[in-house]
């Protein structure tokens, strides 16, 4: 007896070994996921199809590596030297993607286009860089699995628990440490070198750790009941993945769409499949039937995603929560991971329970414990895969968040009826009875769906200061939604409120008809337009309200604008309710739209233009930092015709000066006789215009002013003064500095590059700061006349010197 308890500890230790080796696996294998994605989207592109496509390559690869690794490794080969080879193999992948990346880029741009033929050219990039590897992913569990002989259901549990509470770690040491830390390629780093920590420890543990194949191990037909197992984790899958992006889609609403917040997001859903798959671990072997308990797992699935989606609805928004409070991001980060946890948790505990229970479901004696983890961790990834890309892809923007939830509901309803199914079918009675009572409770569960109150999330999480949470309640002055829309990338919202429409994008303000937001947007326009002579051609970046690219059609001289835009829904709704304000230019006869990530569209297009203005969502929003990194910059700077001028937005409100002087370092980099145009309503400032050209260049005030008195410029005229601009004297005392004027407050300022996509992380921490006021001030305390920009003769230069003399305002907000 004593000698069977010394076997058994010993047993213990080598599943705790076994298990941390896995988990450091889980740990690399999310720094990838977060590297390469942000990498491969340089390539091929943000939208929401190309993010699809790395998706389904990358958990593609898992999929098959878990399916086909029984089939062709044999049982003979120590699980703890094939496993070690698959590590080292994953690390050598690591590197080559991490410089290979590139070279990729160079190739695609070449074959590049758009359309079907465009699309089948990303998803072979996707798969070409992600199959390799994530094959080898894939294999990992089944490889260890090999050695869980004998009671082998209630170790793989265990071992896939430890698995996903190494991704855990790997998503949280990614997101909040080595990237914004470092960068991409420091992160790439560290996973190799886990990679390679675990092949060693491996080899070093394999004349420690026994291992017998099992003679008898060999492969059992297959029963039609365990078909059915398979079918019903696999559908656990479906919902697990889809409610994953629906939920993300939802709480990054209502807690911004930082790198932060979908960190915290992607680390609460994966500790909930972790500890649910070590409570399903320590169920599996207590339940006498565990097909009844896996029916039983879904059923409750039902109920508890119908409590996500009401806790979404009805609770989140309502919480008492201000996040002005505190201008500490962590104390925020800390009320978000409560919300996430107190929303999402249960449901997640439930889909992590499913995995051991399935398992144990299907073991049968003899069984290769490979192909038996293999099988249904391969069935739960397709499943998943189907999800992700399906309610990503169609079912959000066709049926909307509430409508894909009552799905995931009945998705879970079904999954119950499934394995039941497994438990013998041939009782119709019993069958009868308990999908009777599914579709009851699936019913009464779907009443319960509540739909977020769009009227809130249109102020979002971060409300601006003049507009405080109370003023929500305002009941003289309510919030009406005049359209809603939930599009492939991004949820829109028009609302009007006190006689002002305002535009949102992903719970954030984009545009307004208020007058500060309207001058901002005429003046991203008009700004390049008249600083160059004669612009034909014209490239804008998000088309917004389409104010921005509205200010281009009265100019007599463009013959060609193209809006690059990334959701379908934006250009017709903002036309129906900014129509006036945008000229119309959705129906211009001169206007093309792309729909595209913009990054994408100008690194494949081989077009040049005269002016491009990139006005994208703010920096903080997770993804929008590769729209200001210096690459970036360089790439428009390739595509403009000789005298070209850009104009970047800059919002200084929602950033601290670390982030204000990360950007203007960033463009400065690329353009380094840019300068600064300040959206000065009443003397303060809000929001910054960047304008860059390829070389230098002189504005004369007197040409200038002659221009808009031209008979062929009355409607350009007339759009400045709309928004007080009255003569060029008022418009180019917008002025607010140059980049040698700004190179003091510059020092030692970081370069956002594509490498390591700083500003997102900085921009993130900074985002409650309401230091802009003094940066504001700072930059225009640096400001001298630009007498190598700006000529002209008489009282008008006299004029302008005066406005340019004005001190700055001490209140620097709207």
């Amino acid at each position: 007896m004593e000698q069977g308890q010394t076997a058994a500890a010993a047993k213990t230790g080598t599943l705790l070994l076994l298990a941390a080796l896995l988990a450091g696996s889980g740990c690399a294998a999310l720094i990838y996921e977060i590297v390469w994605f942000q990498l491969l989207q340089l390539v091929i592109g943000a939208s929401a199809v190309s993010l699809g496509l790395l998706l389904a390559a990358y958990m593609g690869g898992l999929c098959l590596g878990s399916a086909l690794f029984a089939r062709f490794v044999p049982v003979r080969h120590h699980p703890l030297r094939v496993y070690a080879f698959l590590e080292l193999g994953i690390a050598v992948f690591g590197m080559v993607a991490l410089f290979g990346v590139p070279l990729v880029g160079r190739l695609y741009v070449s074959g590049a286009s758009q359309g079907m033929l465009g699309l089948i050219l990303r998803g072979v990039v996707a798969g070409a860089c992600l199959l390799p590897p994530t094959i080898l992913m894939g294999a990992s569990l089944p490889a260890i699995s090999r050695w869980a002989q004998g009671d082998a259901t209630s170790r793989l549990g265990y071992l896939y628990s430890a698995n996903i509470a190494g991704a855990v770690l790997g998503s949280l040491l990614a997101g909040f440490y080595l990237l914004p830390t470092f960068n991409m390629a420091v992160a790439t780093y560290a996973a190799v070198g886990i990679n390679v920590v675990i092949a060693v420890a491996a080899l070093v543990l394999l004349a420690r750790v026994s291992y017998a194949p099992e003679a008898d191990a060999h492969v059992v037909p297959a029963a039609a009941s365990h078909r059915w197992i398979l079918l019903a984790i696999a559908v656990s899958g479906l919902s697990a993945l889809g409610a994953e992006v629906v939920w993300t889609r939802l709480l990054s609403l209502l807690l911004g769409a930082t790198v932060y917040t979908f960190s915290i997001i992607l680390a609460v859903f994966l500790v909930g499949l972790g500890a649910g798959s070590t409570l399903g671990s320590f169920l599996a072997r207590r339940v006498a039937n565990p097909r009844m308990a896996l029916s039983a797992c879904q059923g409750l699935l039902a109920v508890f995603i119908a409590w996500t989606a009401y806790t979404i609805g009805r609770s989140l928004p309502y919480w008492p929560v201000d996040p002005w409070l505190s201008r500490d991001p962590w104390f925020n980060f800390e009320l978000d991971l409560v919300r996430c946890a107190w929303a999402i948790l249960p449901a997640t505990i439930l889909w992590g329970v499913s995995f051991p229970l399935a398992l144990a479901s299907i073991a049968r004696p003899g069984d290769d414990p490979a192909r038996l983890s293999g099988a249904v961790y391969a069935a739960n990834t397709a499943g998943s895969i189907l999800g992700a890309l399906a309610f990503s892809l169609w079912l959000i923007p066709s049926a909307g968040t509430r409508g894909s939830q009552m799905l995931l509901i009945g998705l879970a309803m079904a999954g119950a009826i499934v394995a039941l199914l497994a438990n013998g079918w041939r009782q119709p009675l019993r069958f009868a009875l308990s999908a009777m009572t599914a579709a009851v409770l699936g019913c009464g569960l779907i009443l319960t769906v509540k739909e977020v109150p769009w009227q809130m999330v249109a102020y979002g999480r971060r409300i601006a200061p003049i507009m405080r949470a109370a003023d929500l309640y305002d009941h003289a002055n309510p919030t009406t939604v005049l359209y809603r829309g939930e599009g492939l990338n991004s949820s829109i919202v028009i609302a009007e409120r006190a006689g002002q429409r305002h535009f949102y994008v992903s719970g954030k303000a984009e545009a307004s008809t208020a007058i500060l937001d309207m001058r901002l947007e005429r003046l991203m326009g008009h700004l390049p337009a008249l600083i160059h002579p004669h612009p034909e051609t014209v490239l804008t970046v998000g088309f917004g309200a389409g104010v921005t690219a509205g200010s281009f059609v009265p100019y007599p001289d463009v013959k060609r604008l193209v809006i690059c835009e990334l959701e379908k829904q934006i250009p017709p709704a903002s036309t129906e309710y900014f129509g006036k304000q945008n000229n119309n230019v959705y129906h211009d006869g001169r206007t093309q739209i792309v729909y595209d990530d913009a990054r994408h569209y100008i690194y494949t297009t081989r077009e040049k233009f005269d002016v491009i203005t990139t006005d994208p969502i703010h920096p903080w929003v997770k993804g929008t930092s590769v729209l200001y990194s210096k690459e970036y910059y360089e790439l428009c700077k390739r595509h403009l015709n000789p005298g070209g001028v850009i104009a970047q937005w800059l919002p200084i409100y929602d950033s601290d000066p670390e982030t204000i002087k990360t950007e203007l370092a960033t463009f400065f980099s690329v353009f380094p006789n840019g300068t600064i145009w300040s959206n000065n309503y009443r003397g303060d400032g809000y929001d910054l215009v960047l304008i860059g050209q390829a070389g230098p260049s002189r504005i004369n005030l007197d040409e200038l002013q002659q221009r808009l008195d031209r008979t062929d410029y009355t409607y350009v005229a007339a759009s400045l003064a709309e928004v007080g601009f009255h003569s060029a004297v008022d418009f180019l005392a917008t002025y607010a500095g140059s980049a040698q004027d700004l190179q003091p407050l510059l020092v030692n300022a970081q370069i956002n590059e594509d490498l390591n996509m700083r500003l997102q992380y900085i921009a993130g921490l900074g985002l409650n700061s309401m230091a802009f006021q003094k940066t504001y001030q700072d930059i225009l305390a640096l400001r001298k006349f630009p007498e190598d920009l700006i000529t002209g003769t008489g009282p008008r230069m006299d004029a302008l010197r005066t406005l340019l003399a004005l001190k700055p305002s001490s209140s620097g907000g709207r």
